[in-house]
Order: structure tokens, then sequence, then C-alpha cells
């Protein structure tokens, strides 16, 4: 004997889209219906109240909410359109804003520069831009881009800021190299000015971490000298001209000879952050010639 099958009866259904078909046609007959009609006395004014008012409030609100956001939407982008406009408004503003502090930090520079000129003004001198220097923190060996071609020679001054920077060590016709007092090989003849007495001037790289160079050989039997003192180039110098403020004195020591003194002098030329010096036209051998 067959088992006997039972078939699940078969749904009715209707798709979403004829269904929303049907309301529709039913909504826009109602509304024609209270358009042609004066459903106000007849049946049919409960049924519009519950089924017809309601759906045209809704769509009335829906119509509302969609006009606020196309609104909303033209005003965000004009703001969008104003803010990318201010954006750009600052990028420009910043370039000019840092030109300007450029400017002015190259023009305190030139007045430095241009006070220094006046200090020694029985030199001639001739401006010159740092192009390239040594490794390191300091500025103590570095090329200008200044040479034979401008005037330049081997053993000319270099001053800067305050007073003296170094000499040529080095020349092409479009450049030079300076070779400044703080480098560990040099030795600068100084002078103490308030008292005359001489001194060696001794670089040190190792110092100048912290803001000094040394000094050594000071003749000051009388006691004279002091911390604060000025320290120029001496006229027995046989590379510098003479009178050219190097630094002040920071510290002095008594020798282990009893006879001497040493000490240290902070310079006065920021060796840290140079970028224009000037070199004077004249060496100490066609100043003796």
């Amino acid at each position: 004997m067959s088992p006997v099958v039972k078939r699940k009866r078969d749904t009715f259904s209707i798709p979403s889209k004829y269904l929303l078909l049907i309301l529709t046609c039913v909504c826009v007959a109602l509304m024609a219906v209270t358009f042609f009609t004066d459903y106000s006395a007849s049946p049919l004014n409960k049924l519009v109240g519950y089924v017809v008012i309601p759906f045209q409030n809704g769509v009335s609100r829906i119509g509302t909410w969609i006009s606020v956001r196309m609104d909303e939407l033209g005003e965000l982008r004009i703001v969008l359109q104003e803010n990318q406009e201010l954006k750009q408004q600052i990028d420009e503003l910043t370039v000019q804003n840092t030109q300007l502090q450029q400017d002015k930090y190259e023009l305190n520079n030139l007045r430095e520069l241009y006070k220094l000129d006046e200090q020694y003004s029985g030199y001639e001198k001739v401006g010159a831009r740092i192009i390239a220097r040594d490794s390191g923190n300091w500025f103590h060996a570095f090329t200008i881009n200044k040479g034979t071609d401008d005037g330049l020679a081997l053993d000319m001054n270099v001053i800067a800021g305050g007073g003296l920077v170094g000499r040529i060590v080095d020349i092409g016709s479009n450049w030079a190299k300076v070779d400044a007092i703080i480098n560990d090989n040099s030795n600068v003849s100084g002078m103490v000015l308030a008292s005359s007495d001489n001194l060696m001037v001794q670089g040190s790289l190792q110092l100048m971490d912290e803001g000094v160079i040394g000094f050594a050989q000071l003749n000051d039997s009388q006691n004279r000298v002091e911390i604060g003192d000025k320290i120029v180039t001496s006229n027995i110098s046989d590379k510098y001209l003479p009178s050219i403020l190097i630094g002040y004195i920071s510290e002095i020591e008594q020798d282990a000879n009893n006879i001497t003194k040493s000490g240290k002098i902070t310079p006065a030329v920021d060796f840290e952050h140079l970028e224009e010096v000037l070199v004077i036209l004249k060496t100490k051998q066609q100043i003796k010639d």
C-alpha cells in the first residue's frame, strides 16, 4: 500500500511592487473622490479621515524633510567651497609669512654686518655668503661664495657679528675656504685691550661645547687683567690684522709656574649661526709691506 503524501496548500502572495501600485491607485482614487464629490456629507467622511488625511500628512512631511535636506546639502556645498578657498588663503599667507620672517632675519644680519663695517671702517671689505661647512655643530671651517675673481686672497681676515671669525686658508676663482679661530689647530696672538698684555688664543672645539675657547701665556704680573676684559688681535700677529675683537675673558687661572696665566674666552662671534661674513681685502703682510 503506497504511502499517502500530503501536499502543502499553495499560499497566495502579492509582490511588493504590485502591492505598492495597488495602494497608490486606491489613494489616488480616494483623493479624486474627495475632490469631485462632497464627501463631508457621505459615509466616506470617516474613511477619508482615517486613511487619506494621515497619508497626505505623511507625504507632506516626507516632502518637507526632503526639501530641508536638499537645502542643507546646498549650504554644505557652499561651506565646503568656502573652506577650500580659506585653506588656499591660509597656505598663501603661511608662505608669505615665512618669506617675511626670512627677509627680517636677513635684514637683521645685514644690519649687524653694516655696524661691523662701520666699526672697522679703516679697512676695505667685501661681503660673502657661507655656502658650505665642515661637519659638526660649529662653523669651525666653511666655504664662502667669493674668490680671487672678487679680489680675495689667502690669509685675508674674515669678520662677522661682533668680531673676528678666522682667515682664508684655501681659495679658488669663485670660492674660498675659511679656517675659524675656534678650530683645534688655530692659534691667534691676542692682547688684553685694557692692559695691552699679550696672550695666545687657542681654538678648541671641545671647549666650544661650553661656548668658550682657551687662552694661555698671559703675562699679568700686576694682576690688572679681569674677567670681562676685551681680547683683540695684537700687533705682533703674523696673520691677523691688529685690534680686531676676539672675545671677552670669562675665566682666569694662575699657571703652575706662577709667572703666566691661562683661562677661557667667550668669543664675540656666534659660531653656531653664521650665514654672512665680511672679508677684509688686505692681508697682514700687505700692510707690513
